[in-house]
């Protein structure tokens, strides 16, 4: 069948049902209440709870074969707790489990890909799988396809029953014997626990994970008591000094600066652009640039935003010292001075991952952004955008909170450059659809801004940027201008075989990946 953005998907994979995608603003929650695993339980004594091995906190939570487990990135490429979990898992023999972490981070000693080709691990579900296993699961390593949610869909996943979590492992950089934990103070901190919290309150059984045991009770505690069967204390659970490999850097590219400088361009000509407006700008080397100068556009203008919202950079903490920001709501942290920065300043705020981006709430706080930045390996001449694959067919990223912000923020803003190499990054219709193009309205490159005719805003949008100056092209006009100085690229290849979903943030299929030819 096709869905509302042309793209042919089966009616079922396997078990999996499909949802075909109808529109950015159409899904409606269920009328049924929110599922939780979560059992009442009691603890006779203050100190049963802790353990140092990770074997008997296993044991002790009861995890067998076929069961799903939870993690959270929030250690990003400095954790150290997957690898040690799984191979406590493995040296008990336990098999068939469901994978199931707020995102899959590139650890490589020892490698997710050996747990799946031993068996311990027989599928995934997350937000995204970069690195050796996201190329393993695209050449045909599972024999399940793998489920990707955008942030905002995996709690409303978990709370629909369509995610159930045996046993969540939490990691916190600090935590006291009774399971209140945080990941804002100690040794190894990495601020932001809120892609953690729906696991805490929902999963049957949790485990909290920790190498830095602190006096009762822990404060701030992110995790409460409350929620926790079993404390874990090993060695080490990761390095925050690595908490932002991979995803956050400084750029000093002619190239990408010129796209930071457009982006805030765009945010400071809207009419929007006033005191007590809220942004999302992001980690990548462009966003953290445009958080930059939009911090100048908003110092000269004497304007202050109410908030900026998501995951929080060194950047944008410096915004807030300076008195331009008043609030920072942080689901995570990008780079440990904004891991540190929560527990010393009291309007940065640790938020829950569920209240940030989940549509099926009563109130997602994406839902009263004014602008939101937005990064994209491509992006087409419909202003769908593609955040997962690369030209070659590789996994290069995750859908992370990029099709929630871009549904919720009233302009979102897509910065790419036209070409990456000899690959057009502006195409006639990019390998895997992420974002639906009718959320996004404006994409920003080197060679022009483009406007989307659909966008809800384009009007307004077209008519501040044309008084500002700004020059605007058709996307079709960078669309041919990349083709020129690329040629046109060879179709990637592929079977018939679905090797990922593509679930939007309401649960239904925008896209899935098929397995790429060898």
């Amino acid at each position: 069948m096709i869905n509302a953005v042309g793209r042919e998907i089966p009616e079922k994979i396997g078990d999996y049902v499909v949802r075909p995608y109808t529109g950015a603003y159409d899904g409606s929650p269920s009328t049924t209440p929110v599922r939780s695993l979560r059992c009442a339980g009691k603890t006779t004594s203050d100190t049963e709870k802790l353990t140092y091995s990770l074997e008997d906190a296993i044991r002790r939570v009861g995890l067998t074969d076929g069961m799903t487990i939870s993690f959270h990135h929030s250690f990003r490429e400095g954790d150290k707790i997957i690898g040690q979990v799984l191979l406590a898992i493995r040296a008990l023999g336990i098999k068939n489990l469901k994978f199931a972490p707020s995102a899959v981070v590139n650890i490589k000693n020892p490698s997710i890909v050996d747990f799946v080709k031993d068996g311990t691990i027989t599928s995934i579900e997350a937000s995204g799988i970069r690195g050796e296993l996201g190329d393993a699961v695209l050449e045909g390593l599972m024999d399940q396809p793998v489920i990707l949610r955008p942030h905002g869909s995996r709690p409303r996943a978990i709370e629909a029953g369509e995610l159930n979590i045996d046993v969540a492992f939490i990691g916190a950089s600090a935590a006291d014997e009774y399971g209140n934990a945080t990941g804002q103070i100690g040794p190894n901190a990495c601020g932001a626990l809120g892609y953690s919290f729906i696991d805490a309150t929902s999963a049957a059984k949790v485990v909290v994970i920790t190498d830095y045991l602190v006096d009762y009770p822990c404060v701030p505690a992110s995790i409460s008591q409350q929620y926790v069967d079993v404390v874990c204390k090993v060695d080490e659970i990761g390095d925050p000094e690595k908490i932002g490999k991979g995803a956050t850097r400084m750029t000093k590219n002619p190239r990408d600066l010129m796209i930071a400088q457009r982006s805030a361009d765009v945010m400071a000509a809207s009419r929007r652009f006033k005191d007590g407006f809220g942004f999302q700008t992001g980690a990548g080397a462009i966003s953290i640039a445009c958080t930059n100068y939009l911090a100048k556009h908003m110092e000269e203008k004497g304007i202050k935003a109410s908030f900026a919202l998501g995951g929080m950079t060194a950047s944008i903490v410096e915004m807030y010292h300076k008195g331009l920001v008043r609030v920072l709501e942080c689901s995570q942290c990008f780079d440990s001075v904004a891991a540190r920065a929560i527990v010393e300043n009291p309007n940065i705020v640790e938020i829950d991952n569920a209240v940030y981006s989940n549509a099926h709430t009563k109130g997602a706080m994406l839902d009263k952004l004014t602008f939101g930045i937005l990064a994209a390996l491509e992006v087409d001449t419909d202003f769908n955008v593609n955040i997962l694959t690369g030209s070659s067919g590789e996994m290069m990223g995750g859908l992370g909170g990029g099709p929630d912000v871009s549904a919720g923020a009233d302009i979102s803003i897509v910065c790419l450059p036209i070409v990456r190499g000899r690959t057009p990054s502006v195409t006639k219709r990019v390998f895997t659809c992420c974002t639906p193009g009718e959320t996004v309205a404006a994409v920003v490159t080197e060679a022009g801004i483009a406007l989307n005719p659909r966008h809800r805003h384009y009007e307004e949008l077209k008519e501040d940027l044309s008084k500002a100056g700004l020059k605007l092209v058709t996307i079709e006009h960078l669309q041919k201008m990349a083709e020129s100085l690329t040629g046109v690229p060879q179709p990637i290849e592929t079977t018939d075989r679905v090797v990922c979903v593509v679930e939007y943030r309401d649960g239904s299929v925008i896209d899935v990946i098929r397995e790429i030819k060898k």
